[in-house]
C-alpha cells in the first residue's frame, strides 16, 4: 500500500473518530424568562438549573450533556420562537421549557408538531397545559397553580376565620389556575369571594385597582409576581392599605421577599400556599438550599431558593435521571427515554414527585406564613404540609371536569 493510501486511511480514521466523538453529545435546549416582568423569576430558575448540574453532573454514560439557553418574556409567541430556534438552528434533542403559564400552553401545543422530541416543562403552572388534550411527549414535574393553592382556602376559613375575601391577579392562565384552586377550597368551606380584579402583566399603575378594592372584606388575595407584585405593594402602602393579605405562590417566594425597599414588609403575616416553604426542616430540602447557596455569591442569589429555582432543579433532575436510566438511548423517536420519564419518581427538594396518566406531577404542597427572621430578612414559614396532591385536587374526576377550566369567572364561588 502506498504512503498516500496509508495517509488517507489515517485521515479517514481521524474524521470518523471525531464524528463519533461529536455524536456522544446530547443537546438540550433550555428557556427562561430572562426579559420582561418575570426576569427575576427566570434568573432564579436558571440558578436552580445550574445547581442541579452542579449536584448531578452533565455526563450520561459516555455521553456529555450540552445545554443551550434561549430567552423569553412570558408571552406565548416568545416561547414558541425560542423553542423553534433551539430545534431548528441549534438542533437540540430535548427541551427544558418553559417558565410561565401561557408559555406552557403554547409549548405543549408546539410539542405535538415534534413527536420525535421530548419536552420537559421547566416551571410553568397553567392547568390547561396537561389537563386538556395533553401532548404525549410533554412531561411536567411540578404541580400546577391550583395544586399549589391546596390547603390555603381551608386554613383561611377555619384557622384565620376569614369569611369574605377579594382577589387581585394577573390576567393570564397561571393566575387563573391559582385563583381557581383558592376559590374552590375557600368557597367550599363556606367563604365568599366578593370581588375579582384582573390586571395585565407589566402593570405599573395600580391606583384604580386599589381604589376599587372593597372595604368589607377580611383579606385581599394577591396573585401577582415579579415587578407587578413589587409595584402593587409600594402603591398599596402609599395608599394606606391595611387589610390582611393572602398570597399566591409567586407572591410570597424569595423573588418578592428579597426585593429592595420596605414595601415587602407589608407581607409579614401573609398566609399563602406553594410547592415549597423556606423553613421546611426536611433534610433533602436543607441540602438543596445549601447547594444553591454554595453555588452563587450572596449578592448574586436569594437567601433561599425561589419556587422557580426549585422547579428548574426538579425538572433538570428528572431529565438527567431518566437519561441515565436508559443510558442516553434516544433511538426510535426517544421511545425508551419517554417511557422512563413517565415512570420515574424523583426525590425532589420539595418532596417526592411522580406523574399521573397525563404526565402531570403529583406532589407535596405547603401552607405558609411570611415571617421576619429578626434580622430584616423575610421567609415563608411552614404552617402545614399536604402530601400527594393530584391535579383534580381530590375531587372525583367526573365532578372536577364539570367545574370548567380556570378563567376570570371560573370557578363560581360555591360548593361543588
Amino acid at each position: 500500500m502506498s504512503k498516500c493510501s496509508v495517509g488517507l486511511l489515517a485521515l479517514s480514521s481521524l474524521f470518523l473518530s471525531t464524528a463519533a466523538f461529536a455524536q456522544e453529545k446530547i443537546k438540550v435546549g433550555v428557556t427562561a424568562t430572562l426579559e420582561g416582568t418575570y426576569t427575576v423569576l427566570g434568573e432564579d430558575g436558571m440558578r436552580g438549573h445550574q445547581t442541579a448540574l452542579n449536584v448531578l453532573g452533565k455526563k450520561v454514560g459516555d455521553k456529555e450533556l450540552e445545554f443551550i439557553v434561549a430567552s423569553t418574556d412570558a408571552t406565548p409567541d416568545s416561547a414558541v420562537r425560542a423553542v423553534r430556534k433551539l430545534i431548528e438552528q441549534d438542533k437540540v434533542q430535548i427541551l427544558l421549557s418553559p417558565l410561565s403559564g401561557d408559555e406552557g400552553i403554547a409549548v405543549k401545543n408546539f410539542a405535538k408538531t415534534h413527536p420525535e422530541l421530548t419536552f420537559i416543562n421547566a416551571a410553568s403552572g397553567a392547568q390547561e397545559t396537561t389537563y386538556v388534550d395533553p401532548a404525549p411527549n410533554f412531561f411536567r414535574y411540578n404541580m400546577d397553580g391550583a395544586q399549589w393553592q391546596v390547603g390555603l382556602g381551608k386554613y383561611a376559613f377555619e384557622e384565620k376565620k376569614y369569611r369574605k375575601i377579594a382577589t387581585v391577579g394577573e390576567d393570564y392562565s397561571f393566575i387563573y389556575t391559582q385563583v381557581f384552586g383558592l376559590v374552590l377550597e375557600f368557597c367550599g368551606a363556606g367563604g365568599q369571594v366578593t370581588n375579582r380584579q384582573w390586571v395585565p402583566l407589566g402593570t405599573k399603575d395600580f391606583a384604580s385597582v386599589i381604589a376599587a378594592l372593597p372595604d368589607d372584606v377580611d383579606a385581599i388575595y394577591l396573585g401577582l409576581g415579579g415587578a407587578d407584585a413589587v409595584n402593587f405593594l409600594n402603591q398599596y402602602q402609599q395608599a394606606g392599605g391595611k387589610a390582611h393579605l393572602m398570597g399566591g405562590s409567586i407572591m410570597i417566594d424569595q423573588t418578592i421577599l428579597s426585593s429592595k425597599g420596605n414595601a415587602k414588609n407589608a407581607l409579614v403575616g401573609t398566609i399563602a400556599a406553594s410547592g415549597q416553604a423556606d423553613t421546611w426542616e426536611d433534610p433533602g430540602w436543607q441540602k438543596f438550599v445549601k447547594a444553591y447557596q454554595d453555588a452563587f455569591p450572596p449578592n448574586k442569589r436569594f437567601p433561599s431558593p425561589s419556587l422557580l429555582a426549585t422547579n428548574y432543579y426538579g425538572s433538570t433532575m428528572a431529565l438527567i435521571l431518566a437519561l441515565r436510566a436508559v443510558n442516553g438511548d434516544l433511538s426510535n423517536n426517544q421511545a425508551k427515554y419517554k417511557e422512563a420519564l413517565a415512570k420515574i419518581e424523583i426525590d425532589a427538594p420539595n418532596g417526592k414527585i411522580k406523574l399521573d396518566a397525563n404526565r402531570q406531577a403529583i406532589g407535596t404542597n405547603f401552607v405558609t406564613e411570611v415571617v421576619d427572621d429578626g434580622k430584616g430578612a423575610l421567609f415563608s414559614k411552614v404552617v402545614k404540609v399536604i402530601p400527594n396532591v393530584n391535579q383534580t385536587l381530590g375531587y372525583d374526576p367526573a365532578v372536577f371536569s364539570k367545574i370548567g377550566l380556570p378563567s376570570r369567572t371560573v370557578p363560581e364561588c360555591k360548593k361543588y
